[in-house]
């Protein structure tokens, strides 16, 4: 039996981020010069996102309290008078252990209940995230907080990045290739915004203008007769390393933050590695029908484009994606995914290719098949 996605749940913080008052925001701070102004205003407007979404209220509104300040802890202050501070590395995780777990099981919950499948029959948790840490971890809370069996075996995958959604749901087909009657909980939730700086630095404008956060989760099995027919059919996953790019994304621990070095090299090379990395997967079959891409930014996205000579209107899905919620790191491509999954333009058979880029520089891909609901 081949392992399928019955539901995609989907969550976002309350603050939503205009991109221009984002951008406006940036621009004004004291350290900006005239050429980093120019920089920004620039970098942002190319961005192709018109909003995001944050857990840091005070990045859409500086006026506002601080992050969590609601639940009786001092909250993260990360702007004073307009000014964007720099909290020390164990403020801004100390905020993420606080508020991630919530935001987790949000997305859970609703691709559970659109699953039609009740809490206790998950047999096993997969999390995701590189955008904090602490233990008992995210598996450990959702379990908890779901009210999920405390035998359900847990597993998570930490620091991969970008790419890391695609790693859960191989490893969730796995699980369900050696226990064909196990319910997999995948879950990504990432708060990126914690880890926005003030620099003038081009490749941390370029972070600061396109991360954002968000969580979403998937229930994945073998087994036909449980939840909700149709879904997306896990057929295939693939992963390469491209010859170059191990320094050009990384993702480092700083005492101000996570440290993003995403250069411009990136979007060059995965344009030239691409179409050599999806020929070796797809080992000569036919092209897919549909595509969802990781948007890592506009210009990953035109450069995938290019690499495979697609038709604009293939990646019209990874585009929407990054216009309205920006890029969410390992979350994102599940929300792609989720579009296509109610997409009644996507009919019964049709093959979807997903790609993701992480460090490394990593591309991961996988293959899949919808399921309409009335061809189940």
């Amino acid at each position: 039996m081949t392992a399928r996605i019955v539901s995609i749940g989907t969550a976002v913080p309350e603050t939503r981020l205009d991109q221009q008052r984002a951008r406006d925001f940036f621009a004004a701070q004291p350290g900006a010069d005239r050429l980093a102004q120019r920089r920004i205003r620039a970098v942002f407007d190319a961005s192709a996102i018109e909003q995001r979404y944050t857990v840091l209220s005070q990045l859409a509104d500086p006026a506002a309290p601080p992050a969590d300040r609601t639940d009786g802890i001092d909250g993260l202050d990360f702007v004073d008078e307009s000014v964007l501070l720099s909290p020390a590395t164990g403020a801004r995780n100390d905020t993420y252990r606080r508020l991630a777990p919530a935001l987790s099981a949000s997305a859970a919950g609703a691709a559970l209940a659109d699953a039609g499948i009740a809490a206790s029959a998950v047999t096993h948790v997969v999390t995701v995230s590189c955008t904090g840490f602490f233990a008992p971890g995210p598996d450990y809370r959702l379990v908890r907080d779901l009210g999920l069996p405390g035998t359900a075996q847990r597993s998570h995958l930490g620091f991969i990045g970008c790419a890391a959604a695609l790693p859960a749901l191989r490893l969730a087909a796995q699980i369900t290739g050696a226990e064909p009657g196990a319910v997999v909980l995948v879950a990504a939730t990432e708060l990126c915004t914690l880890h926005v700086r003030d620099s003038t630095d081009p490749q941390q404008i370029v972070a600061s203008s396109v991360f954002a956060d968000g969580a979403a989760a998937a229930v994945i099995t073998a087994d036909a007769a449980t939840g909700a027919p149709g879904g997306l059919e896990l057929d295939r996953f693939g992963t390469a390393l491209t010859s170059e790019g191990e320094a050009d994304m990384v993702w480092s621990i700083g005492d101000h933050g996570f440290e993003m070095i995403l250069s411009a090299e990136v979007p060059r090379i995965v344009g030239r590695e691409i179409r050599g990395a999806l020929d070796r997967f797809l080992a000569g079959d036919p092209p897919p029908d549909a595509w969802a891409v990781h948007p890592g930014g506009r210009s990953v996205l035109d450069r995938v484009e290019a690499g495979l000579d697609l038709d604009p209107e293939a990646l019209a899905t990874s585009r929407a994606v990054l216009r309205d919620f920006g890029n969410m790191s390992s979350a994102t491509i599940l929300f792609i995914l989720r579009a296509m999954l109610h997409d009644d333009a996507l009919r019964d058979g049709t093959r979807v290719a997903a790609l993701a880029f992480g460090p490394g520089l990593t591309v991961e891909s996988a293959l899949l098949t919808k399921r309409s609901p009335a061809a189940a």
